[in-house]
This record gives C-alpha cells, sequence and structure tokens, in this order.
C-alpha cells in the first residue's frame, strides 16, 4: 500500500519508524529487536536505510596500497522483504544516487517492483569520507530530481534500452527528504524550497523531514511550502536524543539547531540515562504539540535503539 493511501486513509496521526540495516555479518534478528517493541503502535510502514560504499586501502607485502570497496551495511532489498513477510507492514527502501549507475538503479527497482514494494525514498546521498564534495557514479545520477525522473519512467513502463517491447510498468510512490532548517549545501532557504518543489513537479508524492528540535522550523517550512504550491504531505521526522555527546555530533553531521532549553537540560545530565529522560520529557511535548497541528505522521530515526522512542509514543497516543 502507498504511504499517500495510508495518510488518506487514517484517521488520526500515524507513527512509522526508520531503521538501520545491521552492521555486514550481523543477522536479521537486530532488525527484529528494533521493530518488535515499537510494534503496538501498529505502524504502517517502516524505513529501511541504504548506507552507500566505503573505500579501504589493502597494503600488499610490496608496500603498494589497492583500493577496495566495502559496504558495511549491505542488505536493504532483502531487510525489506524480510519486514514485509514478518510484520505484514510495507517496508520502504531509500534508494540513493551515490554509488550506483542508471542501469545498477532500474536493476535495483525491477527487483523491488518484483517483490511488490510499492514505496521508494529517492535521495541523492552523501559524499563518501574520501570526497570533497558529492561525485555520482559514471552514468550515475547526481542529483535526487534525477532519479525521481528515472522512477517516474519505470512508472510509466520506459526502461533504459529503449528497444525492449510490452514493457511491464513499476507504480512506486516516491518520497523525498525535505529540510526544515535548510540543506547544508544550498546557498540559501528560498533556494533550497525551490529545488523541493521541482522533486515534487517531477512525481513525487510525500516528503520526510530531516529531525528538527523545534517545531516552530517544521511549522514554518510547511507554510514556506504550501505558498510556493508544494502541495504534498510533508511528514516530520524526529530523533530522540540518547547520549549527551549528540548535542555536538548531531548538528555536526546534519547541520541542525539544537534548543537552548533542551541543550541547556542535557548538559546538565550526571550519564545518559538522565538525558534519555530529558529527552522523553521533549519528545512528548514535541509529538502533542506536531499532532494537535494535525500533522499526518510522526516519523522517528530510531537508529536500532527504541527504547526511548517507545517511551515517547507511548505518552502520547
Amino acid at each position: 500500500m502507498k504511504v499517500t493511501e495510508h495518510l488518506a486513509q487514517a484517521k488520526s496521526t500515524l507513527i512509522s519508524f526508520e531503521i538501520l540495516p545491521p552492521l555486514k555479518g550481523q543477522g536479521i534478528k537486530s532488525i527484529y529487536d528494533a521493530i518488535d517493541p515499537l510494534m503496538e503502535f501498529n505502524p504502517p510502514f517502516v524505513d529501511v536505510t541504504y548506507h552507500r560504499e566505503e573505500y579501504v586501502y589493502k597494503r600488499h607485502p610490496t608496500g603498494l596500497l589497492e583500493k577496495q570497496t566495502t559496504r558495511k551495511r549491505p542488505g536493504t532489498v532483502g531487510i525489506c522483504a524480510a519486514i514485509i513477510n514478518k510484520y505484514g507492514i510495507d517496508a520502504i527502501p531509500h534508494i540513493i544516487c551515490g554509488g550506483f549507475s542508471r542501469e545498477e538503479t532500474e536493476n535495483a527497482l525491477i527487483d523491488l517492483n518484483f517483490l511488490g514494494i510499492d514505496n521508494v525514498l529517492a535521495l541523492r546521498g552523501d559524499q563518501i569520507k574520501s570526497e570533497a564534495i558529492f561525485e555520482p557514479e559514471p552514468d550515475g545520477h547526481a542529483y535526487a530530481s534525477d532519479l525521481i525522473e528515472q522512477i517516474v519512467r519505470m512508472n510509466e513502463g520506459k526502461y533504459l534500452n529503449e528497444e525492449l517491447g510490452n514493457n511491464a510498468s513499476s507504480d512506486f510512490c516516491i518520497g523525498v527528504a525535505g529540510y526544515p532548517e535548510k540543506h547544508f549545501e544550498a546557498p540559501n532557504f528560498k533556494n533550497d524550497l525551490k529545488w523541493l518543489k521541482k522533486k515534487v513537479d517531477l512525481g513525487a508524492e510525500y516528503i520526510v523531514t530531516q529531525m528538527f528540535f523545534d517545531n516552530s522550523k517544521y511549522f514554518d517550512f510547511v507554510r514556506q511550502c504550501r505558498e510556493i504550491g508544494i502541495d504534498v504531505p510533508i511528514i516530520p521526522g524526529l530523533k530522540p536524543l540518547t547520549t549527551k555527546s549528540q548535542l555536538t555530533i548531531l548538528p555536526k553531521i546534519f547541520h541542525i539547531d539544537i534548543p537552548e532549553d533542551l541543550a541547556d537540560a542535557v548538559a546538565v545530565c550526571k550519564d545518559n540515562d538522565a538525558v534519555k529522560e530529558v529527552a522523553i520529557e521533549w519528545g512528548v511535548q514535541q509529538a502533542k504539540e506536531l499532532i494537535a497541528s494535525g500533522a499526518p505522521c510522526l516519523h522517528y530515526y530510531t537508529m536500532g535503539k527504541p527504547d526511548v522512542t517507545k517511551a515517547i509514543v507511548s505518552q502520547v497516543l
């Protein structure tokens, strides 16, 4: 079932989650352990992230270094299939530009279509650690908008090989990312919204936001989106704090602000258990305000740690 259908049929704010694939070598149990505690909230869908390749250098006895590609968290497609089979809910794979040629993207989409997966989240993805800026693969996509165009063409039965006949059409519902505090590469907020509208105009059907801790940022973001004609559902993305170190880590990685009141409360915590208590109190109030405002769904970035998210949602549903 498509995300847009879930949202249209819902009589109240939905709850959804995003999980990480396990590290290579770990089993599916780690995924189930992250999802099981949250199933009591009847999530209609669960997102599964995709982590692109990284480069490592292997030193040979001669002293020469050989560049090798590795993926630390493989298995997004297989995990989606396992989630659908075990829980009977929709699983949404992240499809990224980085690390894929257009043909590899097409093959991944074909596999997802075979599995009956109805939704994809189309993202550019981040550059790898060895890149100063994002570099697309040869014959790959440089922007999420290019990726959306390819998915839309497949929905129309148009494949890369134009000589193919009697092509089966896919029917993916396409989600994209939005940034209430601006994507860090955008020169300004207005420019960022322009590119978001382009993605919607190309065929994106819903937006999931980057995490934020100040609801006013989300409300302003939604208002400005509506003012420029973006009329698709905008799902707020939420990430409860779990450690004191996240006060500096999250702003650095995700280019977001943490409100002074929250930062001050976390700063005086003696340990991470105390941080979680602060995060739960903040998260409950944040969720209640979003629900009261009519947010279509609260989407939690659990990072494989469901306990704080469960404590929050338990108090708002």
